[in-house]
C-alpha cells in the first residue's frame, strides 16, 4: 500500500471524526444558507420565442415546463457540426463529462412531485441526439436547441463571430488571463433554471464548471473515500493515486485507454 494517515485507535480516531463532523455541520449549515439567498435571487424575464425540436415535433419555452412552474435545463455538449480530425466528441457523440451528469440524474418522479421539470438541451439535432441517447439507456427528456439563440444567449455556445466570448460569470479578458480563453470555445456545460407564472417565464439562475459538481452523486461519494476523486488537482496524501488524465468516459467504454483533454468543468 502507499504512504496513508496514520493508523490510530479507535477512540483516536473518534476524537478526530467528532472534530471533522462539526466542520461538516457548520458546511451544511451554509449551503443552506446559500440556498436561502439562491432562492431570493432576482430574476428577468424571458422576451424571446424560443424553439426546440423534440421527438412530439416543435416546442416552445414555456412548453418544456409541462404545465409546473419550475423548469430546469442541462447544457449538453454535443454539437451539430461533423468533427474534425481526430475527435469524437462532442460532435459524433456527447461529451463524457455531461453523459456523466446524465447518468447522475434522479428519477424525475422525485422533482415533478415538487413542480419542477428537468430536460436536456443540445445544438445537435435529434436526429444526432436520439441514437446516442438510446445507446447511453436515458429517459430523460432531450431535446435540441438547433437553429435557435438558446445556447448562445445562455452562455453555452461560444463563438466570437457572433458574440464575444464568456463563461461562468467572466469575459475574455478574465478569461485570457486565467489561461482558460482557448478552452472556452463551442460547446460548454451548463444549468439553467426559470420559474414559470402563467404564460410569463423568468430565468432565475445559472451555473457553470464546478458549479455543476451538486449534481454528480459520484463524486459527493469519491470524496467520501480516502482516495477521492483521484483527480491531480486535489489536496491528498502524499503517494495516493491520481491521475493527470480526464478519467470521465461514457459508462460503456471503460474499458478503453484514459483521455487526453483536460475537463471542461474548471473554476
Amino acid at each position: 500500500m502507499t504512504a496513508q494517515p496514520d493508523i490510530v485507535s479507535r477512540s483516536t480516531w473518534l476524537a478526530a471524526r467528532r472534530a471533522l463532523l462539526l466542520k461538516e455541520k457548520a458546511l451544511t449549515r451554509q449551503r443552506d444558507a446559500l440556498a436561502a439567498e439562491r432562492r431570493r435571487l432576482p430574476m428577468v424575464a424571458i422576451d424571446k420565442d424560443y424553439s426546440f425540436e423534440t421527438p412530439e415535433g416543435r416546442r416552445s419555452l414555456l412548453a418544456l415546463f409541462e404545465d409546473r412552474h419550475q423548469l430546469v435545463v442541462y447544457h449538453f455538449m454535443f454539437d451539430p457540426d461533423d468533427p474534425p480530425p481526430g475527435r469524437t466528441h462532442p460532435y459524433s457523440e456527447g461529451c463524457p463529462g455531461c453523459s456523466h451528469v446524465a447518468d447522475n440524474m434522479p428519477h424525475l418522479a422525485h422533482l415533478h412531485a415538487r413542480d419542477t421539470s428537468l430536460v436536456l438541451v443540445s445544438r445537435a439535432p435529434l436526429a444526432k441526439i436520439m441514437p446516442f441517447k438510446r445507446r447511453m439507456g436515458w429517459t430523460l427528456p432531450w431535446v435540441s436547441s438547433h437553429g435557435s439563440d438558446f445556447n448562445y444567449d445562455f452562455d453555452v455556445t461560444i463563438d466570437p463571430a457572433v458574440a464575444p466570448p464568456h463563461y461562468n460569470y467572466q469575459d475574455a479578458a478574465t478569461l485570457q488571463a486565467k489561461g482558460r480563453l482557448e478552452h472556452v470555445q463551442g460547446e460548454l456545460p451548463g444549468l439553467s433554471v426559470f420559474l414559470r407564472d402563467g404564460e410569463k417565464i423568468y430565468h432565475s439562475y445559472s451555473t457553470f464548471g464546478r458549479g455543476l459538481d451538486g449534481l454528480l452523486n459520484t463524486y459527493n461519494i469519491l470524496d467520501l473515500t480516502p482516495y477521492g476523486r483521484q483527480e491531480e488537482w486535489e489536496d491528498s496524501p502524499a503517494g495516493w493515486p491520481k491521475s493527470k488524465d480526464f478519467w470521465l468516459r461514457h459508462h460503456d467504454k471503460y474499458d478503453g485507454a484514459p483521455h487526453a483533454a483536460a475537463s471542461c468543468c474548471q473554476d
